[in-house]
C-alpha cells in the first residue's frame, strides 16, 4: 500500500447520490452511505447553485431528479468514510458553482472535515501522487481548478426558465450529439461532456476571482480534454494529473493508442465513466478499463447485475480495503523495459482446475416454494473466467434434479494468459422449463487470491449482499 495511488485500482462509484435512474429518481446521502458501507474509495458530486442562488444542491444538472444538499453529503461521507476500509477516501467533485458559491464549497468542506481533509501544501505540483498507506484516514478532493471552469450563469438561467425534454421519441434524441436544443444539450452531461464538444465559445468566459481557499482543496487536479488522443494522454512529467473519458471515448482511443493508455496511467489517474445513454443507470464491462490500466472505473452503485459482481468480485481482493494493485506488467516503463501492449498474443500462464462438489443452504435460505410450488429446485452451476479476452470463458455443470442439496462432482479448466487481472465467476440457476431461470446464488472471485484445496464458497444475492446459508462446496488447482 506504499506505492503512488495510480499503481492502483481504485473502487469508484459513479454518481454516488442517485437512488435510481440518471433522469427521475430521486438524490439522497442514502446511496453514498450504502457505496461507503461496501467499501468504495471515491465518491462523485456534482454540485449547482440551488433555486435561490445562495446555497449549493447535489443534483444530476438538467434532469427531473430531486436534488440533496451538500452539507448533508458532506456529514454523510465525514460519517461513513471509514466504517469499512482507513484508506483514503477521493470526492471528485463536478463543479458549476459561481466564485461565491465556490468559496462557500471551500468553507463547508473544510469546516466538515477539519483535519481529515488532505491539503497539499508543496509549492510545484505533485511529480507523483502519494501512496493510500500515506493518506490513511483522509478524505481527498479532486476537481478541475477554478481557472478552468466556465461560466454556467447563462446556462444555469436556460435551466430556470426551460425544461427538459425526457419524452423524444428515440434515445438519440435526449442523449445524442445532433440535438439543436441548447437546452438538451447542457442537460444530462458528465464531468468532462460538457467541457470539451459543444461549449468551445463560452470557454473564454472564466471567472479568475476565485476564493484561494477553494483552489487550496483540490490534491488531485482533473485537467479538461483538448485536442485529440495524444494531447488527452500527454504525459507531464513535473505533474500528475486525472483526466476523465466515457466508456466509450475508451473503447476508441484503444483502437490504436492501447499503449499510450497504458503509459498515462503509470503515474496519472484515468477515470472512465458510463455513456450518457445508460439512462436506466445500467454499467459496462470494467474489464476494458482495468486491463488498459484505468485506475477509476466508475459505476452506478444503484443498479445490480453481472458488471456489478465482477466490480464487487475484484475490490473483494486485498482485504476488501477499496484498493487494488496493478499487475507488474501495467507498470513497467525502465528503459530496458517495454509497455505492455493489452493485445498481444501471451503464452498461458497457469492453468486453473476448478471442481465443483455439491451445494447446500438454499432450504435455509429461500422459501420452500420459491423456485418450484410443488417439488424441489433443479439446480445448476455456471463457472467461468472473466478477464482479458484470451482468458474468458463460460461452462456450466449438469442440471440436478429435484434436490435442495445438489451433488455435480464436475471439474472444468480453464488456461489463463494473465492471471492476476483474471476474475473466477459463479452463478448457480435453478432450471425452468417454460420461464427464465430462477437466480439461486453468484460470487465473483479475484483468482490471484484464490487457495489450492477444497473451500466452502459462500454465495451472494443480486445486490452482492452474502446469503445466511448457501454456500458450494468446491476445489481449487492450479499448475
Amino acid at each position: 500500500m506504499e506505492a503512488p495511488l495510480a499503481h492502483y485500482f481504485i473502487y469508484t462509484g459513479h454518481n454516488s447520490y442517485l437512488t435510481g435512474n440518471q433522469i427521475s429518481s430521486d438524490c439522497s446521502i442514502v446511496p453514498i452511505i450504502e457505496s461507503l458501507k461496501r467499501g468504495v474509495r471515491v465518491v462523485e458530486l456534482d454540485m449547482w447553485p440551488n433555486s435561490n442562488k445562495d446555497d449549493i444542491d447535489i443534483v444530476h444538472g438538467g434532469t427531473l431528479t430531486a436534488p440533496v444538499t451538500l452539507d448533508k453529503c458532506l456529514e454523510a461521507i465525514k460519517t461513513f468514510a471509514f466504517v469499512t476500509s482507513e484508506y483514503p477516501v477521493i470526492l471528485t467533485l463536478e463543479d458549476h458553482l459561481t466564485p461565491d458559491l465556490q468559496a462557500k464549497v471551500a468553507k463547508m468542506v473544510t469546516e466538515t472535515f477539519g483535519d481529515v481533509l488532505y491539503k497539499y501544501t508543496g509549492s510545484d505540483p505533485m511529480k507523483d501522487f502519494p501512496s493510500p498507506e500515506s493518506l490513511k484516514k483522509r478524505i481527498v478532493v479532486s476537481t478541475k481548478p477554478p481557472k478552468e471552469y466556465l461560466d454556467t450563469t447563462k446556462s444555469m438561467k436556460e435551466n430556470d426558465e426551460g425544461s427538459v425534454n425526457v419524452k423524444a421519441s428515440s434515445e438519440e434524441d435526449v442523449w445524442g450529439v445532433e440535438l439543436s436544443d441548447p437546452l438538451e444539450k447542457h442537460a444530462f452531461l458528465d464531468e468532462d461532456d460538457n467541457k470539451d464538444e459543444d461549449f468551445q465559445d463560452e470557454e473564454e468566459i472564466v471567472k479568475q476571482n476565485v476564493e484561494s481557499e477553494y483552489k487550496q482543496l483540490i490534491a488531485i487536479h482533473a485537467k479538461k480534454l483538448n485536442g485529440g488522443v495524444k494531447d488527452w494522454l500527454q504525459d507531464d512529467p513535473t505533474a500528475a494529473k486525472r483526466i476523465s473519458l466515457r466508456e466509450t471515448r475508451l473503447e476508441k482511443a484503444i483502437e490504436n493508442h492501447a499503449k499510450d493508455v497504458i503509459r498515462f496511467t503509470q503515474r496519472n489517474l484515468l477515470r472512465i465513466f458510463p455513456k450518457g445513454s445508460r439512462v436506466d443507470s445500467s454499467n459496462y464491462n470494467p474489464l476494458i478499463g482495468w486491463t488498459h490500466g484505468a485506475q477509476m472505473v466508475a459505476f452506478n452503485m444503484q443498479t445490480h447485475g453481472r458488471s456489478l459482481w465482477l466490480m464487487q468480485g475484484l475490490f473483494r481482493a486485498n482485504g476488501g480495503c477499496g484498493y487494488v494493485k496493478k499487475p507488474d506488467m501495467y507498470l513497467k516503463n525502465g528503459p530496458d523495459e517495454k509497455i505492455f501492449d493489452p493485445k498481444s498474443t501471451l503464452p498461458v500462464k497457469k492453468t486453473l482446475k476448478v471442481k465443483v462438489y455439491m451445494g447446500d443452504g438454499w432450504h435455509l435460505d429461500f422459501k420452500r416454494t420459491h423456485f418450484d410450488i410443488y417439488s424441489p429446485p433443479d439446480f445448476y452451476v455456471k463457472v467461468g473466467i472473466a478477464g482479458v479476452h484470451a482468458d474468458s470463458a463460460m461452462k456450466k455443470t449438469k442440471i440436478i434434479q429435484d434436490a435442495w442439496t445438489p451433488k455435480w462432482e464436475e471439474e472444468f479448466e480453464f488456461p489463463l494468459t494473465i492471471p492476476e487481472l483474471a476474475l473466477l465467476r459463479v452463478e448457480v440457476h435453478e432450471y425452468d422449463m417454460t420461464e427464465k431461470d430462477d437466480f439461486g446464488g453468484q460470487t465473483c472471485l479475484p483468482v490471484f487470491e484464490l487457495r489450492s484445496g477444497i473451500r466452502a464458497v459462500p454465495l451472494h444475492d443480486q445486490k452482492g449482499d452474502k446469503y445466511k446459508s448457501v454456500k458450494l462446496l468446491m476445489r481449487f488447482e492450479f499448475s
